[in-house]
């Protein structure tokens, strides 16, 4: 039930149940295939959204058409256009979902009201953007101060993590690996041939293996 669901987020979870069951009422459901866009960067997008299958992610694109993800949301996850508070100001990202995905929406018409009533609620939403303010500052200082081959490193060890041996497949295009550390498809097969040289991982066409985690970890961490 989207009442549940509705209970498993931090902030929507401090509403009253009737509030809650009266939101599940007024939402509206909308389906995603993987890498369907649901709103881009500067669109007018007045609403809450929360994610209850699958994952988004939000883009920022420059105007050499490099792209950066900047925020990822899956199940029980909110995220809000800024119209949702300045009815005027367009959405600073690019929602795009990356698997199949299933979210449900409240436009500020509704919601907003309800949020301005509920001092608890309002308060876990100003903690949860000062969270992904500080989310976003991380990427900005790595971007700025950590070269490329310790950002690809730290991502390849994150998936690592996941996997459940020291082999993972290719699930990630060339494109999209640059994107998650904000540099170009060339720069990544370049870093990827050289860790491979130095034999920290081997590089097939499926998968990648890892050869010398302590190696890459160095790298990661320097």
């Amino acid at each position: 039930m989207l009442t549940d669901w509705i209970s498993r987020n931090q902030v929507l979870s401090a509403l009253p149940l009737a509030t809650r069951k009266k939101m599940a009422a007024h939402a509206s459901n909308r389906q995603l295939k993987k890498g369907q866009i649901l709103v881009l960067s500067g669109e007018v997008w007045p609403y809450l959204l929360l994610v209850v299958e699958g994952k988004l992610q939000a883009m920022k694109e420059s105007s050499e058409g490099r792209s950066l993800v900047v925020g990822s949301f899956v199940p029980s996850d909110i995220f809000w256009g800024l119209a949702f508070f300045d009815e005027e100001y367009p959405m600073p990202v690019t929602l795009i979902a990356t698997e199949n995905t299933s979210i449900y929406l409240w436009n500020r018409d509704f919601l907003a009201p309800v949020l301005r009533r509920e001092s608890e609620a309002s308060w876990r939403l100003c903690l949860m953007m000062i969270e992904r303010m500080k989310q976003v500052s991380m990427i900005v200082e790595e971007m700025a101060f950590q070269p490329v081959d310790r950002r690809l490193a730290r991502l390849l060890l994150d998936h690592f993590t996941d996997a459940e041996n020291d082999s993972m497949e290719r699930r990630m295009t060339l494109d999209e690996m640059a994107a998650q550390i904000g540099t170009t498809r060339e720069m990544v097969c370049r870093m990827l041939y050289r860790f491979s040289n130095n034999e920290m991982i081997r590089v097939t066409r499926t998968e990648f293996v890892l050869t010398n985690r302590e190696g890459l970890r160095f790298l990661a961490e320097r």
